[in-house]
């Protein structure tokens, strides 16, 4: 009788599991906040939602054994991406207002923005480091 090989692959680092986590909060927050938007933009609830996916997908993928280095970089540039695009799309403006509401700070825009920027130092870490 052979013995399988998983094709599941855990975190080899610290580096790793923090990566994995950091996709995970600014996955699940776009995933929370998708029906919200979805109510005053279609386009934009869609886009929340296909964003959470994408997070989520990356981790799926990252944990198998099809995760190639060079994915790092992948990843990297898609937490860019998704930066970006809040100042993009909502200007100076959006973007103090999305950090503020009625008043008050707006904590899943401060954590998923903090997320996605570690995101993008801990996916460029682990690329140099997996050389």
């Amino acid at each position: 009788m052979t013995r399988t090989e998983s094709s599941v692959r855990l975190p080899d680092s610290v580096a790793g599991y923090v990566a994995n986590d950091l996709a995970i909060i600014t996955g699940i927050i776009h995933l929370l906040l998708a029906p919200q938007f979805i109510n005053f933009s279609q386009t934009l609830g869609t886009l929340f939602l296909l964003n959470g996916l994408g997070f989520l997908g990356g981790i799926a993928l990252y944990l198998t054994n099809y995760w190639r280095r060079e994915l790092y970089l992948v990843a990297a540039g898609y937490a860019l991406v998704t930066f970006i695009a809040f100042f993009v799309y909502g200007g100076f403006e959006g973007f103090v207002s999305a950090f503020y509401m009625r008043g008050s700070l707006n904590w899943n825009a401060v954590g998923a923005k903090t997320a996605e920027v570690l995101l993008i130092f801990c996916s460029l870490y682990l690329y140099t480091d997996s050389q």
